[in-house]
């Protein structure tokens, strides 16, 4: 059966790599029930897509907006997008 989901891009910026933050964010997604992945960009950014129910995407977002303990998170941009194929997992790519 099929609940109703949606779909997020987010790109993180701050001290956001060499923080775990990628694993973090991949055992908070996974723990939430969220598919996605998420991954370092070039410019120092951390960016992923984040796909689950409403209540599930809430929390994540509001983890997001944290981080793991190490991280300094200055801003999240949190976009509406259209659903990927994704693996039944939240997973780190590289």
């Amino acid at each position: 059966r099929k609940t109703m989901s949606s779909s997020y891009r987010f790109v993180v910026t701050g001290r956001v790599q060499g923080v775990f933050f990628r694993q973090s964010t991949m055992e908070t997604a996974q723990r939430l029930g969220i598919r996605g992945w998420v991954r370092n960009c070039a410019d120092g950014t951390v960016e992923g897509l984040a796909e689950g129910r409403s209540p599930a995407l809430h929390e994540f977002r509001k983890w997001l907006d944290q981080g793991p303990p190490r991280a300094r998170v200055d801003q999240v941009q949190w976009l509406g997008s259209d659903a990927e194929e994704l693996a039944d997992v939240f997973e780190v790519r590289s």
